[in-house]
């Protein structure tokens, strides 16, 4: 959350000239209310359906650049389905996260004590974030324009 996963993959696809497409961005659409809005009126298990085949969608009709919500790696066949896939994991500590986001209840799994969910949604995430990698590349400190070339390095692609 607040890692930077919607700005570095719309830069990532201006400069390999490719399209973007923004999960969270699909679901929101699709269901006409916010994904905090979800989370309330339906719960974490409905919310993660829903993301599981939206994620599947975009993957089958998109071969751009695509950011996935940061709980999308929960599920199994979404692992799956990224496998062979070009993967970056965006990483930052929890120091950065409150920079970026101020860790606010407007992120529903952050409402109660956010720094303390925060480290516990990364430890439960992170070694799920590695399996699916194809590159890892540490946001903390770095501008957009910084972690997108550090992308670009990472998987070897030159811009278009």
């Amino acid at each position: 959350m607040g890692v930077g996963k919607s700005t570095v993959g719309q830069l990532l696809a201006e400069r390999l000239g490719a399209g973007y497409r923004d999960t969270d961005d699909d679901i929101v659409a699709a269901q006409g209310r916010t994904i905090a809005e979800i989370f309330v009126e339906e719960g974490e298990a409905a919310f993660r359906a829903i993301e599981k085949q939206a994620v599947r969608e975009a993957l089958a009709g998109h071969d751009g650049v695509l950011a996935l919500g940061g709980g999308a790696v929960l599920d199994h066949d979404t692992r799956e389905l990224l496998a062979g896939q070009r993967v970056v994991y965006l990483s930052m500590d929890v120091e950065e996260a409150v920079k970026r986001t101020g860790l606010n209840a407007a992120r529903p799994l952050l409402a109660i004590n956010p720094r303390k969910q925060w480290r516990e949604l990364m430890e439960a995430r992170r070694n799920l974030y590695e399996e699916v990698a194809t590159a890892v590349v540490a946001t903390d400190g770095r501008t957009p324009e910084e972690v997108t070339q550090a992308a670009l390095d990472a998987l070897e692609l030159k811009e278009a």
